[in-house]
């Protein structure tokens, strides 16, 4: 029999944490660097700038999600970016994933967010199969854009 149980990660989890989250970065194709990843979620947590919901069977960290809050001007209430999404590849099938989600929901419900958005990429197979399992549904009606802060892509000022 498995115990499994999900619940909030702080900075004392931080070296359980951080392989996890490594794996998730090369997993959308980034090098490894447990340095850097240590130090950006050390900074996160102090900051009090995201939550983070780990998933653990027979008290070993199997998945985690990362929540940053975030508002809706035009609805007048806070609701939760997922940034980040991940599993051990092993435990995958499992509904660990779903489970994670579900959880986010339920949080976001009983603080009255507004809701719970996310992005992964249209060759995230899982991904996109797993959330609009568990009611998220695909936005038609915006246009998403983003800057990408690189020199290359600084506007020329002639222009």
């Amino acid at each position: 029999m498995h115990s499994t149980f999900i619940r909030i990660l702080g900075l004392p989890d931080i070296k359980i944490l951080i392989p996890l989250f490594d794996a998730y970065r090369q997993f959308y194709r980034q090098p490894s660097d447990k340095v850097a990843a240590e130090k950006f979620i050390r900074e996160r947590l102090s900051r009090n700038e995201a939550v983070i919901y780990g998933y653990f069977i027979n008290d070993q960290l199997v998945g985690f999600t990362l929540l940053y809050p975030l508002f809706s001007s035009v609805r007048m209430k806070p609701f939760y970016l997922l940034n980040d999404l991940f599993v051990l590849p092993e435990f995958r099938n499992k509904q660990v994933g779903s489970a994670l989600l579900r959880h986010c929901q339920s949080i976001a419900r009983s603080k009255n967010h507004a809701g719970i958005m996310l992005e992964t990429e249209r060759t995230n197979e899982i991904g996109n199969h797993v959330y609009p399992a568990v009611g998220f549904h695909q936005i038609d009606t915006s246009n998403f854009y983003f800057w990408d802060n690189k020199p290359e892509n600084t506007p020329d000022p002639k222009q």
